[in-house]
């Protein structure tokens, strides 16, 4: 059951790191088309497709105790 909650938290993070680089391709794309001397000025803004709100929610106890060293 909580194997597949992380799944879904997993995926749903995929999902938004996905549309959030389509976004900034296209941003970028039209930036460059519209103005060449500054495209190299633009800045990615992902806006609501950030996924930092989402790390960390499926955080492993396990896991985290192998990383610290606890676990052989």
């Amino acid at each position: 059951m909580a194997n597949d909650h992380k799944r879904e938290l997993r995926e749903r993070k995929r999902q938004l790191k996905r549309k959030g680089n389509q976004r900034v391709r296209r941003i970028l794309k039209r930036g460059l088309a519209e103005d060449p001397e500054n495209a190299a000025d633009l800045a990615a803004d992902y806006g609501r497709y950030r996924s930092a709100d989402l790390n960390g929610l499926d955080a492993d106890p396990a896991r985290r105790e192998q990383a610290l060293g606890n676990i052989p």
